[in-house]
C-alpha cells in the first residue's frame, strides 16, 4: 500500500488534525482499467479498517487497482469530507496514466456514512468552498459509478451521521440528501442493504433506488434476508458475503473489468 497526501497544503486544515491521504492498493495482476475509490463508514466520526482495506483487498484479488480514502471525520465538518472525496476522484482521474486505468471508470465506494459520502459525491454538484487552488482542482470531480453497502441516504436513516457532518444545527441538512439530488445525469449504482439493519433502516435505501429510478439511471439493488449493520465482506453471513461476487459481476458488466 502506498500513501498519497491529496494536497501539499490541503485546504480547512487544522493544525493538529488529521492530513486526508489517499491509499493506493495495486494488484498484482491487473486485470482492469477501471478503478474504485473506497470511502469507509463509521458515523463521520471514525473510518472502519474493515470497509477500507478489507474492500481494497477484495478488489485487488479480481485484478482491481483500487484505492482508501481517509477522508477527515468529526470534528471536521462539511463540506471537508466531500471536498476529500472529490479531490481523491480528481486526483486519480489527472494521473490516470500513471496508475494504468481509464479516467472515465471511476467508481467511488462506500459502506454506512461512507456510503453517505460517495453518493453525495455522485449528486451534490454545487461548487464548495476550497476548491480551485491548483490545476487538478479543473478536472471532472464526478465519479463515473457508484458502489453503495447499506448506506446512509437522508437524516431519517441515522441522525448521528448527519449531527456529526454538520453539528448540532444541522444547517443545510435537506441540501445533502442524496435522494434529492439524483438527475438523469448521476452514475450508475450497485447498492446492497440486508433486510434486519437495525441502525440503517433499508427503507431509506429502496427511497433512493426509487429516485435513480425515476431518472433512468442504471441500478442494481441486492437486499440480503439477514444481517446485522456493518458486516463489510460479511464472511459470517453466507447469504449476504455473496454481494462481493455480485458486485464483481457488475463491474464487468459495465466495462471497469476486462
Amino acid at each position: 500500500m502506498e500513501a498519497i497526501k491529496l494536497w501539499d497544503d490541503a485546504p480547512g486544515y487544522v493544525e493538529g488534525s488529521e492530513i486526508p491521504t489517499l491509499e493506493y492498493y495495486k494488484a498484482e495482476e491487473c486485470r482492469a482499467d477501471g478503478t474504485v475509490i473506497i470511502c469507509p463508514g463509521g458515523g463521520y466520526g471514525r473510518r472502519a479498517p474493515h470497509e477500507g482495506e478489507g474492500y481494497a483487498k477484495f478488489l485487488n484479488s479480481i485484478g482491481m487497482n483500487c484505492f482508501v480514502l481517509e477522508y477527515r471525520v468529526a470534528p471536521n465538518r462539511f463540506p471537508i469530507p466531500l471536498l476529500d472525496a472529490r479531490r481523491a476522484i480528481r486526483y486519480v482521474r489527472a494521473n490516470a496514466e500513471k496508475f494504468g486505468i481509464d479516467p472515465g471508470k471511476i467508481a467511488i465506494m462506500g459502506s454506512s456514512a461512507g456510503g453517505h459520502l460517495a453518493a453525495t459525491a455522485a449528486t451534490y454538484t454545487l461548487p464548495i468552498a476550497g476548491e480551485g487552488k491548483d490545476e487538478i482542482d479543473k478536472v471532472d470531480f464526478l465519479p463515473n459509478a457508484q458502489i453503495l453497502c447499506y448506506p446512509v441516504t437522508d437524516y431519517e436513516s441515522h441522525n448521528g451521521s448527519y449531527i456529526n457532518l454538520l453539528g448540532q444545527s444541522l444547517a443545510g441538512v435537506d441540501k445533502l440528501n442524496p435522494i434529492r439530488n439524483v438527475t438523469p445525469k448521476t452514475p450508475p449504482a450497485f447498492i446492497w442493504h440486508t433486510e434486519t439493519d437495525a441502525l440503517v433502516k433499508v427503507e431509506s435505501t429502496l427511497k433512493y433506488v426509487a429516485a435513480l429510478h425515476t431518472q433512468n439511471v442504471r441500478c442494481e439493488l441486492h437486499v440480503y434476508p439477514e444481517g446485522y449493520h456493518g458486516l463489510g465482506l460479511a464472511e459470517k453471513f453466507p447469504s449476504v458475503a455473496r454481494w462481493s461476487g455480485d458486485l464483481a459481476f457488475w463491474l464487468k458488466h459495465i466495462g471497469f473489468i476486462q
